[in-house]
């Protein structure tokens, strides 16, 4: 009889030690497939994170754009709207310190094209045909302000 008692918790210690084991490979397998896959993740989100700042930019290059445009072609209530667009995206972007699609000197070169929107936005509401060689002015100094 003390043999059988002393062979049963021999066999327990081996079930023990071979759930354990099982376990820890099991779990070693899980993260071989996690990790790669979390630093995909990441990267993805930081190209998107990049893309997004991208569109951005893009997008009130095209604001003002459309504003020079229809400013050209005596369109300016729908000039006055696509500044006013511009003027309304860019100020929030200035804002942003970190993690901004801004460099600090673009931001800095940026504040004085800013100090322009009311004189603008003012002339394009009277109908002013200077407004509209302001705005293309405007535009070719972001545009180079951008390229920096």
């Amino acid at each position: 009889m003390g043999t059988e008692k002393q062979s049963k918790p021999v066999m327990s210690t081996s079930l023990i030690r071979r759930v354990i084991i099982f376990g820890t490979l099991l779990i070693v397998a899980f993260l071989l497939g996690f990790v790669p896959t979390w630093f995909k993740s990441r990267e993805c989100s930081r190209d998107l994170s990049q893309a997004e700042r991208q569109l951005s930019l893009a997008s009130m290059q095209n604001s003002l754009a459309s504003a020079a445009i229809d400013a050209q072609r005596g369109d300016y209530e729908s000039a006055r709207q696509a500044a006013s667009a511009f003027f309304t995206s860019l100020r929030p972007e200035m804002d942003i310190v970190d993690d901004s699609s801004l460099s600090p000197a673009q931001r800095e070169a940026l504040q004085p094209l800013l100090a322009q929107r009311d004189g603008i936005i003012t002339s394009l509401a009277r109908g002013d045909l200077a407004s509209a060689e302001q705005l293309s002015d405007l535009y070719v100094e972001f545009r180079e302000i951008m390229q920096r």
